[in-house]
């Protein structure tokens, strides 16, 4: 299973569940050994279709790092925190998960968008 990790040390993701808010963005980025960058995507679709189908997905988009970088990002909008975290807690989902390599490091974390005067809404 790979290895999961705080973005931001003083917030856990488990602390982040307990928040009751939504619409949400939760960007996870993987560190992915080279050689086993196509083991990773091809499961990361597994994963992906298998969440698509979830109540309350809205989208998702994965990145990859430039420049020869190890770094993947997936980007992925949920309705609620509740809705992410049935699926993340789902039966089926759990034991997809097993499968992914323990060298792979993954760092999610919720987001919420703001509202910024002059460039952007809420």
């Amino acid at each position: 299973m790979a290895k999961q990790e705080n973005l931001d040390p003083t917030t856990s993701m488990f602390a982040q569940f307990k928040e009751k808010t939504g619409p949400i963005v939760l960007a996870n980025t993987f560190i992915v050994p080279k050689d086993k960058s196509e083991s990773f995507l091809a499961r990361w679709k597994m994963h992906a279709e298998f969440m698509k189908a979830q109540p309350g997905f809205v989208s998702l988009q994965m990145h990859q790092g430039t420049a020869g970088s190890q770094l993947f990002m997936n980007v992925a909008i949920w309705e609620s925190t509740e809705d992410l975290a049935k699926a993340l807690g789902n039966p089926q989902f759990q034991a997809m998960s097993v499968g992914v390599p323990d060298d792979i490091v993954s760092y999610a974390h919720i987001f919420e968008k703001i509202a910024v005067e002059g460039l952007c809404e809420a």
